[in-house]
C-alpha cells in the first residue's frame, strides 16, 4: 500500500485519481481548497483550505501531514482561461502562472522532506505546453503556464534524482471535465487510469520526461 498525495482532487481528473488509488487499497491524501461529496465518499483523508498558489497554505498542509511518508505525489490542481489577440487579459495569465506553474514547484519543494528514495512525483501538464507541438496558437496563459511547468519539472527531476526520487510530466488527454465545459472526448476515469499506469511504471530511468496518459512520450 502506497501513500498518495493528490492536489485538486475534489473533481475531474483529480477526483478520479483519488477514486482509483483508493479502490486498489492505497492511502489517499487529498489537498483541496474545498471538498466535494464525491471526494468524501472515496475514503481519502481530505485536507481543505489548501491553496497551491499560497506559500503559507502549502506550508500549513505540510505541517498537518506531520511525519507522513509520501510515496506518490501528483500535482493535479490547475486552472484554465482563454486569452487571444482580442482578449489578452494579463491578470488571468498571471493567475494561471501562479497556480499551474508555481503551484507544482511550491508543493513539491515543500513536501520533499516527506519523500524517500523510491518516491515518485507526477506533474499534470498538457501537450498544449509543447513548443514543438503548438500548431494552433491562442490560450496564451494556459500554454505559457504549462510550458513553464515543464521546465519546473525537468529542473526538479535533476535535483531530486540524487535522492532517488523520480519525476515525470504528464498529459492526461483532452478530458471531459468542467475545465473545458465537458467538451473533451476522453472520460476522466480513462485519463486517470492512464496517469496511474504511467506513475506505476516510472522509475529513475524515465525521470524528467514528458508522457501522454496513453503511454507514449511527448515532444518538448
Amino acid at each position: 500500500m502506497a501513500t498518495v498525495v493528490i492536489t485538486g482532487a475534489n473533481k475531474g481528473i483529480g477526483l478520479e485519481l483519488a477514486k482509483q488509488y483508493a479502490a486498489r487499497g492505497d492511502e489517499v491524501i487529498a489537498a483541496v481548497r474545498k471538498t466535494s461529496d464525491e471526494l468524501d465518499a472515496t475514503g481519502a483523508k481530505v485536507h481543505v483550505g489548501v491553496d497551491v498558489s499560497d506559500d503559507q497554505s502549502v506550508l500549513e498542509f505540510k505541517r498537518a501531514l506531520g511525519d507522513t511518508q509520501i510515496d506518490v505525489l501528483i500535482n493535479n490542481a490547475g486552472i484554465l482561461s482563454s486569452e487571444d489577440m482580442i482578449d489578452m487579459n494579463y491578470d488571468r495569465i498571471r493567475r494561471q502562472f501562479e497556480v499551474n506553474t508555481l503551484g507544482p514547484l511550491r508543493v513539491t519543494h515543500t513536501l520533499c522532506p516527506l519523500m524517500v528514495r523510491g518516491s515518485k512525483v507526477g506533474i499534470v501538464s498538457s501537450r498544449v505546453g509543447s513548443i514543438t507541438d503548438n500548431g494552433g496558437g491562442g490560450n496564451y496563459g494556459y500554454r505559457i503556464s504549462k510550458t513553464a511547468v515543464n521546465m519546473v519539472g525537468k529542473n526538479l527531476s535533476i535535483d531530486l534524482e540524487p535522492r532517488g526520487i523520480s519525476l515525470v510530466l504528464l498529459h492526461p488527454g483532452y478530458v471531459a471535465t468542467d475545465m473545458v465545459n465537458f467538451a473533451g472526448p476522453t472520460p476522466p476515469e480513462d485519463a486517470a487510469k492512464g496517469l496511474i499506469d504511467r506513475m506505476d511504471n516510472v522509475g529513475l530511468d524515465q525521470t524528467g520526461t514528458f508522457w501522454h496518459a496513453e503511454g507514449y512520450e511527448l515532444p518538448w
